[in-house]
């Protein structure tokens, strides 16, 4: 298997571990707090779970390196402006579509910010942030 597609595998399985940990702690979270704030705190521990399985699992990066963490802090705090942004919009928009039923809005603006994410996260890691030497691509 060439690098990008165990890499795409990989991402897929890092990200499914994120994407619980997001979904979790936003369904938790926004029983109590302003569904945009729980929104945020939700997709930062997920974002926790995703460097570190990305990092080390899916770019089997294993330098230690604070440029590495400062492009993907700035990575994800692009791509969390966005999935807030999304989510926001969705939630705005979807009652158009589906009147009085709260629960499928909030799930499909869910996937909607997290599918959003998940594009610009891929991209970023793959070509940015865990960007691999020249001398050692296998694609």
């Amino acid at each position: 298997m060439n690098n990008t597609k165990k890499e795409i595998s990989r991402f897929i399985i890092s990200g499914i571990c994120a994407v619980l940990t997001d979904m979790l702690f936003y369904y938790i979270l926004s029983n109590f707090i302003e569904i945009s704030v729980a929104k945020g705190i939700s997709f930062l521990l997920g974002t926790i779970t995703a460097y570190l399985m990305n990092k080390y699992y899916t770019f089997e990066k294993k330098e230690k390196s604070l440029k590495e963490v400062i492009k993907f802090l700035s990575l994800y705090l692009f791509s969390l402006c966005a999935n807030i942004i999304v989510n926001k919009l969705s939630l705005y928009i979807l009652p158009f579509v589906f009147i009085n039923e709260y629960k499928i809005i909030k799930f499909l603006s869910f996937l909607f910010a997290t599918g959003t994410s998940t594009i610009i996260n891929f991209t970023g890691q793959k070509f940015w942030v865990f960007k691999r030497d020249k001398g050692k691509l296998n694609d």
